[in-house]
C-alpha cells in the first residue's frame, strides 16, 4: 500500500499566496498606539478571526483593511495589490457593520440589491442576483418586508446577504452578532460558517466572543494592546497557547508558578510553591534548571474524586465552592499550598447527586501530558 501525503492548509503551504497580506502595520490616535507593526497572511477562503478584549486594536485594524483608516506605517495588500492608499470603494472589499446599517425604508430586497443599483445593473439582472442571495440565507419569502419587520436574526442575514452580492474577494466583519440572543447566535454562528463555505469568500471577523472564534474560524489571532501574541488553529490556541496571557485569555486555565528542577526526556519537574509540591510536565525544548516555569492545566483535563487519582501530578485540598452548569459542574478546591485549583466534572446522569460538596477533602491529579508549561 501506498500513502498520499497529508494535504497542507494554504497557511502551511510555503508556495501558497496569501489573499491578504498586512506587513509591519502601526496606527497610532492622540499619540497613543492601536495597531503596532502588525504582520499578517490571510489565505483565499479562510474564515479569520480577530480576537481580543476592548481596546486591543481589533477593530481598528479591521478599518484599516477596509480603508475608513490609513496606517501611520506599514503596507496592506489584498490579492497581491497594495491597497494602504485607496479609498474604501476602491478595495475589492465588503464590510458588515455591527448595527447591521440597513435602510429601514426599502423592503428587503431593496436593501440587499442597494449596491448592485448604485452600479446600473439592468434590474431584470439584479432581481435575479437578489432572490439567489435571499434564497441562500433563506429570506426568499421575505423579500418585500421591511427591517423593522424582522427578528435580529433575520436582519443579521439581510446584511450578510447585501455584503456577499457583489461578490468580494474579502468580507469583514464586525462582531457581527453581537446583537443577537446567547441561542440565537449559536445558531446563527453555523449557518455563517455553512454560507463561508458555498461562497468560498474570505472572511475576517472581528470579535470579542472566544467561543464564537472557536466555533467559527479556521484560524484566529489573539490580540492585546494592538500587537498580536498568538496566530493559530481554535486547537492549537487553547490547547498549545504561546504565553501567559493566551493561555488565560482563551478558556479557564490553573497556573502554577515555580523553577525549574530536573528534566528527564521530554518531562520537566518543576517546584510549584503554591501547590506546595513538585509537578511535572510535557515540554518540547530543553528547559535549564532554575528557570521561572509556570505549569499550566485546564480545568476539564483535572480529575477529581475521593481517592488519589493515577496520573502523574496528585494533590489534595477541600472543596470551597461548586457550581452547577447543567452539562457540567465546576469545583473549586484548595490545596495545601495555597492554590485555588479548578476542576471540571461532566454530570453523565440525570439527577444524581453530586459525588462531592462544600468542605469536603477531596483528591486532584492530572498527567504531565495533559498540561503545559509556559516560560513568558
Amino acid at each position: 500500500m501506498t500513502g498520499s501525503a497529508p494535504r497542507l492548509e494554504a497557511w502551511q503551504d510555503p508556495a501558497a499566496a496569501p489573499l491578504v497580506a498586512i506587513k509591519g502595520v502601526s496606527k497610532s490616535f492622540d499619540r497613543q498606539a492601536a495597531v503596532s507593526d502588525v504582520s499578517l497572511a490571510i489565505y483565499p477562503g479562510e474564515f479569520f478571526s480577530l480576537l481580543g478584549a476592548s481596546g486591543c486594536g481589533k477593530t481598528t485594524l479591521l478599518r484599516l483593511l477596509a480603508g475608513f483608516e490609513r496606517p501611520d506605517q506599514g503596507r496592506l495588500l489584498i490579492a497581491g495589490q497594495d491597497v494602504t492608499e485607496l479609498p474604501p470603494y476602491q478595495r475589492p472589499v465588503n464590510m458588515m457593520f455591527q448595527s447591521y446599517a440597513l435602510f429601514p425604508h426599502l423592503s428587503v430586497a431593496d436593501n440587499v440589491g442597494f449596491g448592485l443599483r448604485q452600479e446600473g445593473l439592468p434590474r431584470r439582472d439584479i432581481r435575479v442576483r437578489v432572490a439567489e442571495m435571499l434564497d441562500m440565507v433563506k429570506l426568499g419569502s421575505f423579500a418585500q418586508r421591511k427591517p423593522d419587520q424582522l427578528s435580529g436574526g433575520q436582519r443579521q442575514r439581510v446584511a450578510l446577504a447585501r455584503s456577499l452580492i457583489k461578490h468580494p474577494k474579502l468580507l469583514l466583519l464586525d462582531e457581527p452578532l453581537a446583537a443577537l440572543d446567547r441561542k440565537l447566535r449559536e445558531h446563527t454562528q453555523f449557518e455563517l460558517v455553512n454560507i463561508q463555505e458555498r461562497v468560498g469568500i474570505t472572511f475576517i471577523m472581528v470579535t470579542h466572543d472566544q467561543e464564537e472564534a472557536m466555533t467559527m474560524s479556521t484560524r484566529m489571532a489573539v490580540m492585546n494592546e494592538g500587537r498580536i501574541r498568538q496566530i493559530g488553529t481554535p486547537v492549537e490556541i487553547y490547547e498549545f497557547p504561546a504565553n501567559r496571557f493566551v493561555a488565560g485569555f482563551i478558556g479557564a486555565v490553573n497556573q502554577f508558578e515555580g523553577r525549574a528542577l530536573a528534566q528527564a526526556g521530554d518531562v520537566l519537574q518543576v517546584y510549584a510553591e503554591s501547590a506546595g509540591t513538585e509537578l511535572r510536565v510535557h515540554v518540547p525544548q530543553a528547559v535549564v534548571a532554575g528557570s521561572p516555569v509556570v505549569v499550566a492545566v485546564r480545568p476539564e483535563k483535572v480529575r477529581l474524586g475521593r481517592e488519589p487519582p493515577p496520573g502523574d501530578n496528585r494533590l489534595q485540598g477541600t472543596v470551597e465552592e461548586i457550581a452547577y452548569l447543567g452539562d457540567v459542574s465546576v469545583y473549586h478546591l484548595r490545596v495545601a499550598g495555597g492554590a485555588l485549583i479548578e476542576a471540571q466534572l461532566t454530570n453523565h446522569t440525570r439527577g444524581a447527586a453530586p459525588p462531592l460538596t462544600w468542605g469536603d477533602r477531596a483528591w486532584v491529579g492530572w498527567n504531565a501530558d495533559d498540561a503545559f508549561a509556559l516560560v513568558e
